[in-house]
């Protein structure tokens, strides 16, 4: 295999990074993925519980096809990645893997995710459209399948809400008055926090507000991270957190967990697993919650950012590609296989008829005095707007962390911040050889 670092780009209307040359050149030499006779498939995925749910297809769909699928626990994050792609430059990737949506495109311009929209295409119904489109890029191409989605929503205290005199925003501007007003009435207590420490939250933020941090141009990648949208983000926050309307500390530590607990913090900026966050940071505060969509950049508008959220993928190394795509279809689409899901690994699912159904009918406990609360959230999910990732996210995130954290604690210009994490992420792609437009 040459070692080379020009990298390939196949370019659609919505244009997708589509493999490095070099890496290609090792990509399975398995035609059809089809194969007579028992099949055995291999799953990388870090999601908890999931062998319990894997032996109802060993047991069932699976025993009567042949098809057995054997779990093997991974870590998650950048450190999974590497590890796949390690892997396929030996040609020894595993037939299945749980992809993170934002991992899709550098798992697919090393070519180590297949097309498998023969197999799966008409799954695509099943998902809400914004979903759907985080694993096929833009293209008729499907490199996954939607596992678990975290469509972002407002969370805030009730009690204190109604105490302060405070009324849920409905738009960003609102959200911002309704800040101030409750630092005038207690100075001591903060409406939320910016965060420093999980990018995931930042880019959920600014795709609400229609930003597009990676598109192409011809053959060439685009990075837009200091674009419009997100500089109307960037500023928003930055300028709450300057004036001290509030607070600026990180997420997940012993004092954010306390300030929830104690109703220092009234509100919280999440996605729809935030129930069981807040079940161990507040657990005093259980059925003192409430949720709501986020609040909007004008009364016009409808659509929410994402948050986390995984797929499942069969990799190019797999012999068996048809039957690992049917269990990947099988896993995110059948109803006992989403249930398990729901139960074992405590998932909200992408698939839209789940997200009414089986352990969806009730709302999560810490949430018992909002029995609407799964209702809502399946109606927030529907309005997930559309997100454009690339091939170097984990740069761009690291730089986010670095940057804004910086930013956040000396309460100066997130502008600037922007920009050296759109600079850093533009460096990187050129280092790596793709080519970069203006």
């Amino acid at each position: 295999m040459p070692n080379t670092k020009r990298r390939r780009l196949v370019a659609t209307t919505v244009a997708v990074a589509l493999g490095a040359t070099a890496l290609a050149a090792c990509g399975s030499s398995d035609d059809s993925g089809t194969q007579s006779g028992p099949v055995s498939l291999t799953y990388w995925t870090w999601t908890p519980g999931m062998d319990k749910v894997v032996d109802l297809w060993n047991k069932g769909p699976g025993k009567e096809q042949q098809i057995t699928v054997t779990v093997k626990k991974q870590a998650s994050g950048d450190t999974l990645v590497t590890k796949i792609l390690t892997a396929h430059k030996a040609g020894k990737a595993p037939d299945l893997v749980q992809a993170e949506y934002q991992t899709i495109p550098t798992l697919v311009s090393n070519d180590a995710l297949a097309d498998i929209s023969d197999q799966v295409g008409d799954a695509k119904g099943k998902f809400a459209e914004g979903v759907w489109q985080q694993t096929t890029l833009g293209t008729d191409a499907v490199y996954a399948i939607p596992q678990d989605i975290g469509p972002m929503m407002f969370y805030y205290r009730e009690d204190l809400f109604k105490k302060y005199g405070l009324t849920v925003p409905t738009t960003w501007d609102e959200f911002a008055e309704t800040a101030r007003k409750l630092k005038k009435a207690a100075p001591d207590k903060d409406l939320t926090t910016f965060s420093a420490n999980d990018s995931g939250l930042f880019a959920g933020l600014a795709q609400q507000a229609g930003a597009k941090w990676w598109t192409t141009s011809g053959e060439k990648w685009k990075v837009g991270i200091d674009d419009a949208a997100t500089r109307k983000v960037a500023d928003f926050w930055g300028g709450l957190v300057e004036e001290g309307a509030i607070d600026n500390q990180p997420m997940y530590t012993p004092a954010w967990n306390k300030a929830l607990d104690t109703g220092q913090q009234l509100a919280w900026v999440s996605a729809v697993w935030a129930p069981g966050t807040l079940t161990t940071a507040a657990p005093d505060t259980k059925g003192k919650w409430a949720m709501a969509p986020l609040p909007q950049w004008s009364k016009s508008e409808n659509r929410t950012g994402s948050w986390g959220g995984s797929s499942t993928g069969v990799t190019t190394d797999s012999g068996h590609k048809d039957a690992a795509a049917e269990f990947a279809a099988w896993l995110n689409t059948d109803r006992d296989a989403l249930n398990a899901l729901a139960k074992e690994s405590g998932i909200y699912p992408a698939s839209t008829s789940a997200q009414l159904s089986g352990a969806f009918t009730s709302p999560p406990e810490y949430f018992s005095n909002q029995p609407d609360f799964y209702t809502k959230a399946a109606e927030i999910a529907e309005t997930t707007a559309p997100s454009a990732w690339g091939p170097n996210v984990n740069v761009a995130y690291t730089s986010f962390k670095d940057a804004f954290g910086a930013a956040a604690k000396n309460k100066s210009d997130f502008t600037a911040a922007l920009e050296t994490m759109q600079d850093d992420t533009v460096a990187d792609l050129k280092k790596q050889g793709f080519e970069v437009a203006r």
